[in-house]
């Protein structure tokens, strides 16, 4: 019985894929994202959060995207973490189909709550994260238009999926790792139009913590978008490959105080 319902989801998956191929557009991209960090820690339980996404198409020649976040974390329990914060989105017309129609770059603030769980399984760390986004995202109203003209609320929704697992460990700061992840994008809500679902981000990265207070990633990333348009009555789906270069610094208020 498993066995046909398993044949059955395959049959059904290849069918659907197929019928997508034709409805659909497809543009490819090299990307190359580069990233910092910053987490201060103000007590116990709350700390702050600030990060910078250089994001660049043909790995580093033309804009992609610029994203600045801000946040404050505070934690219920160990593993448990509660977080808000703003972000600011500035994003270019790349790629062979730009995102915006008119193909001009648009201003997107953001406004978003997550929560976060972390447990070990089997020495392995496992993150959850499940994150709500209100997104006021810049909009034209015709190829004339020099600035956006509104900024209509868009609702996401994010669903993240990470394993950090140790490979060599020197002491109990310094140790290399293995971080994979995967990141599901949802669109919900009045405004949403051809995109549902949103985009989907994988990436395996190869870490290593040099202290408590600083480590370096770097590795392979993919990132898939559904635009939020059609042309000529198709979807339009970008698919970005590339490689991910990450900073990580955490810092102690209390002890730099003292």
């Amino acid at each position: 019985m498993k066995k046909k319902i398993f044949s059955l989801w395959i049959g059904l998956w290849i069918s659907s894929a197929l019928i997508g191929q034709s409805t659909r557009i497809s543009t490819f991209e090299n990307i190359g994202w580069y990233n910092t960090f910053l987490t201060v820690k103000a007590s116990n339980t709350i700390s702050f959060l600030a990060e910078y996404q250089c994001r660049r198409d043909q790995f580093i020649s033309h804009w992609q995207q610029s994203l600045l976040r801000l946040g404050v974390n505070v934690q219920v329990k160990p593993g448990l973490n509660l977080r808000a914060g703003y972000g600011w989105i500035e994003t270019f017309p790349y790629g062979d189909i730009p995102i915006n129609g008119y193909g001009k770059d648009f201003t997107e603030h953001r406004i978003y709550q997550a929560l976060q769980f972390i447990h070990p399984e089997f020495g392995i760390d496992i993150t959850h994260r499940l994150m709500l986004e209100q997104r006021f995202v810049g909009a034209y109203k015709n190829e004339l238009s020099t600035a956006e003209d509104d900024f209509p609320l868009l609702h996401r929704v994010r669903y993240l999926l990470k394993f950090q697992i140790p490979l060599i460990k020197k002491n109990q700061q310094q140790q290399l790792y293995l971080n994979i992840f995967d990141e599901l994008f949802i669109g919900f809500g009045e405004q949403v139009k051809a995109n549902i679902f949103d985009q989907n981000r994988i990436a395996c990265l190869l870490g290593y913590a040099f202290n408590s207070h600083f480590s370096l990633e770097a590795g392979f990333l993919n990132q898939t978008i559904q635009f939020g348009r059609q042309i000529n009555g198709k979807n339009v789906f970008q698919y970005n490959n590339g490689f991910a270069i990450n900073a990580i610094v955490q810092l102690d208020a209390r002890k730099l105080n003292k």
